[in-house]
């Protein structure tokens, strides 16, 4: 799934911001590898605890093996201890915010059977040099663009330069405005385990566009 691997068959597809229980059944019928919830009270894509649980309940019916992905940012440890007592438990915790090391190794200590993946919002090339500090508490980390008043979900792109002919220790998932019709462009360039797609393939916030979403799927898979 999301594993370090040179080869561009191994590309695997996030979908997030999802907040329709109908929509999370669809999407994970597509067979894509992760499908995201957003747990920041000030996203226009914020779903409740209760709801999330119901979400990711329509995707373990789908299949076990889809990755449940509990997006949080700056968070309160301890407003998040409680995860494990979920009635379904995500199966990824993604950090959002500025996180630094000591938070990361925390929520690995307490919570050592969830996987933990950091995104980094790329501002500029020196904002790479970051990632190595945290390698040995997260497992896989997130690429998104840089903007003010916005953690994600704002459709920004990384600028691809800044990652030409970078290597990485942990498998890394490129986010930040990725539609159909980038998949040419982008993996042409770069070589990511993983792709996150959200604000591109929606109607509004937190509601999906069906076919921008079997469209993306087509095209990484087409593309590969």
């Amino acid at each position: 799934m999301f594993s370090k691997s040179s080869s561009k068959k191994s590309i695997a597809i996030k979908i997030c911001g999802i907040t329709k229980i109908s929509q999370a059944k669809e999407i994970a019928k597509l067979r894509v590898n992760a499908i995201g919830v957003i747990g920041v009270k000030e996203s226009p894509r914020f779903v409740e605890e209760y709801k999330c649980s119901m979400i990711f309940n329509e995707i373990e019916k789908v299949s076990s093996t889809i990755e449940r992905v509990l997006v949080i940012a700056n968070e309160n440890l301890d407003k998040i201890k409680n995860i494990n007592s979920r009635l379904i438990t995500p199966s990824v915790i993604q950090l959002h915010g500025d996180e630094p090391v000591e938070y990361c190794k925390e929520i690995k200590n307490q919570y050592p059977t969830i996987k933990l993946w950091k995104a980094f919002r790329i501002r500029a090339p020196k904002d790479l040099l970051k990632i190595k500090q945290y390698e040995k508490y997260i497992d896989s980390f997130l690429l998104d663009a840089w903007d003010n008043t916005n953690l994600g979900g704002t459709g920004n792109r990384v600028p691809l330069e800044f990652l030409a002919n970078k290597t990485f220790n942990l498998p890394w998932i490129l986010a930040g405005g990725i539609s159909s019709d980038l998949i040419p462009e982008i993996l042409s360039k770069v070589s990511p385990n993983g792709i996150d797609a959200s604000s591109k393939l929606e109607t509004s916030p937190g509601v999906k566009d069906l076919t921008k979403v079997n469209s993306l799927i087509n095209s990484i898979k087409g593309t590969n």
